[in-house]
């Protein structure tokens, strides 16, 4: 469990029309994660009770090789670059995985 790399990223949306094409996105974008991407072993977007704006991505890697092979794909790359459009703000987190349960 010592060698797993993760993040979560809180996302803010501009507007609902901003919410809806962000949730478009990333479903094109799992799909691409879910066939291309054996080393990510979660990959799980949130929206927080009450906060229609936000979404909050969970993401936990084999290593962080297998993070930056994700960074490297064109899906990943693809919603890198239009997500932006759609953000009034962003935060992301690094984690160093010390201990846990993941399923599988």
């Amino acid at each position: 469990m010592g060698q797993g790399f993760g993040l979560v990223v809180r996302f803010t949306l501009r507007d609902r029309v901003a919410a809806t094409a962000f949730d478009q996105l990333c479903v094109r974008t799992l799909e691409g994660i879910r066939a291309k991407e054996p080393g990510t072993l979660t990959y799980v977007s949130h929206i927080p009770v009450d906060e229609p704006l936000v979404r909050v991505f969970y993401e936990l890697y084999a290593d962080r090789s297998a993070f930056e092979a994700h960074e490297a794909q064109a899906h990943t790359k693809r919603f890198l670059r239009e997500r932006e459009q759609f953000l009034a703000g962003v935060e992301v987190t690094f984690l160093s995985v010390v201990d846990g349960k993941v399923a599988g």
